[in-house]
């Protein structure tokens, strides 16, 4: 069973389908012993850093998030997941994010492109990452977002994007994974990206 945790962020439901349609069973859930005893947990989120880590407070979640990792369960963020895992961000200045990961989020810098960055952007791979065994280099994903993360731990970044500047795409270090881009609106290339980390 993967639990997907709700705090109220956007785009919950179409990463539920996704996860449906891998044959999995899925749950929208705030429930701690819920998440704690699925098999896979994923933190999805469109919005704005500072709101949504008031929200994962209030809800009590950041515990369970630190418990979900200390117990090596599988751990998905997308989109603000990723960015929640890591320690601060432009966007919401003062606020201290989970810091499961070490690293910043960064406003994308305005130099003539559009931001927000909207659209299909496609991936360099500078290590070897589980969830993209099968995954051509240069494949194509779906990203909207107007900040983008900077680890601080070159050896986590397994994947990589190019858009005003270079943008740290997926990371990965122990049960943590997570993606800047929308795997459940990444067409086949983002299902079969699910699937890998369904199957881990």
């Amino acid at each position: 069973m993967v639990a997907i945790i709700d705090y109220d962020a956007g785009n919950i439901k179409s990463v539920e389908k996704a996860v449906i349609s891998l044959g999995e069973t899925a749950v929208i859930t705030g429930n701690k012993e819920e998440i704690l005893n699925a098999d896979r947990v994923i933190l999805p989120g469109v919005g704005a850093f500072g709101d949504a880590m008031e929200k994962i407070r209030s809800y009590g979640l950041e515990e369970v998030i630190n418990e979900v990792v200390r117990r090596e369960i599988p751990f998905l963020g997308i989109c603000l997941g990723l960015q929640l895992l890591f320690e601060s961000s432009e966007e919401s200045p003062g606020v201290q994010g989970l810091g499961i990961l070490k690293g910043k989020i960064l406003r994308i810098p305005d130099n003539g492109l559009k931001v927000p960055h909207i659209g299909w952007n496609s991936l360099s791979f500078p290590n070897k990452g589980r969830l993209f065994e099968g995954i051509e280099e240069g494949a194509y994903v779906y990203f909207v977002h107007s900040y983008y993360l900077q680890a601080q731990e070159p050896e986590i970044v397994v994947a990589t994007t190019d858009y005003a500047t270079h943008i740290h795409a997926a990371v990965e270090k122990g049960n943590v994974f997570a993606c800047q881009f929308h795997p459940e609106k990444s067409s086949e290339v983002g299902l079969q990206i699910l699937k890998r980390f369904v199957t881990i």
